[in-house]
């Protein structure tokens, strides 16, 4: 289970009703922050027209970046609007400021494009490695593993992942946003943290396939409040037969001889401090097999603070690199006997 829910829903982004992504090219080419100045244009200048008409705009409005790909089904300059689920194709920094009066402001429709309705599941994956290095190391190893899971069960064009800019709570890393219709056909964006590689098929499966809630690494709904969000949260663990909300925090686990070592301040959490200690093992290599095995060790970390955890065994600290190490030494003894015995014969 996540930690207590006033705590969990720490970012604004969960209490917005409408979230916009912005498509724009990758990861590796996002500052930290949308609205820096080094940032291209179209990004900056739509962030800072959301902000500036914000009080002109009824619902609360978040803005993210995700990934575009000219040529593929999110181009540069995409805009997809959840839980509305549109679709406006190709906007331009030229066209920014009537684009945010005649859809964000108006809620109408921007003339010079056609909106298209989105049918698919949308899954976003914070890999903003830029604002923060969790994120970026954790990031691009789940969107992998949730296109394996798409594909194997044959859900191209259905459901479909995208790595996305920060959506708040680095600490959760993996952080993934999923956007699509519940199983009463209500289109909902669920925001999950702690979300490590072997969660992904049984987050798939139950929530894009099944629309049911991952309770254990559940964060929180986009477009509620922190309050309907504890409510929302406490009627499922009932229906569950789980025990209270207030009796599932973080804290309540995280104890060492009996008392609780984890702190008001979000970063004095000794058990999140643990697996911090172990990052800067990470390897800025995003494809490095390296850095899911020091995942799974820091995975091991968060047992204490989630559900459904594994018993650690020695071959689990058994790195790839270890084995080649051996394997090196082993190969070199061998040829150091083989070319003294040979050495020995022509004497």
């Amino acid at each position: 289970m996540m930690g207590s829910t006033a705590d969990a829903l720490s970012s604004s982004d969960f209490f917005c009703r409408r979230h916009v992504f912005l498509c724009y090219k990758n990861p590796a080419v996002w500052p930290p922050r949308i609205e820096a100045a080094e940032f291209d244009r179209l990004p900056r200048l739509l962030h800072a027209a959301i902000n500036a008409r914000k009080p002109h705009i009824k619902k609360e409005t978040c803005l993210t970046i995700c990934e575009g790909h000219d040529g593929t089904e999110t181009s540069n300059g995409d805009v997809l609007i959840f839980p509305d689920m549109i679709r406006y194709r190709r906007l331009t920094h030229f066209d920014v400021e009537t684009f945010v009066e005649e859809v964000l402001v108006k809620e109408g429709e921007w003339l010079p494009g056609n909106p298209e309705s989105l049918k698919a599941s949308y899954v976003f994956v914070c890999s903003h490695g830029s604002r923060d290095r969790r994120c970026g190391v954790f990031g691009p190893i789940l969107v992998s593993r949730f296109r394996e899971e798409i594909e194997l069960h044959g859900l191209q064009g259905k459901v479909l992942i995208s790595s996305c800019s920060h959506i708040g709570g680095p600490k959760y890393a993996g952080n993934v946003i999923i956007f699509g219709s519940s199983i009463n056909r209500e289109v909902t964006g669920h925001l999950y943290g702690y979300v490590n590689p072997d969660d992904v098929p049984l987050l798939f499966r139950q929530h894009i396939i099944k629309g049911e809630i991952f309770d254990s690494l559940w964060r929180g709904q986009i477009g509620l409040s922190e309050d309907e969000q504890k409510k929302k949260q406490e009627q499922r663990l009932q229906l569950n037969g789980a025990r209270h909300l207030e009796g599932s925090t973080v804290a309540s686990r995280c104890r060492t001889d009996g008392e609780s070592c984890c702190q008001d301040n979000e970063d004095s959490c000794c058990c999140q401090n643990n697996m911090l200690a172990e990052m800067g093992e990470l390897s800025p290599d995003n494809n490095s097999r390296k850095n899911v095995n020091v995942i799974s060790r820091i995975n091991k970390g968060k047992a204490a603070l989630r559900w459904f955890s594994s018993t650690p065994t020695w071959l689990d600290s058994w790195e790839q690199e270890d084995t080649y190490a051996a394997l090196a030494v082993v190969c070199a003894a061998v040829s150091v006997t083989i070319a003294y015995s040979c050495y020995k014969q022509m004497r």
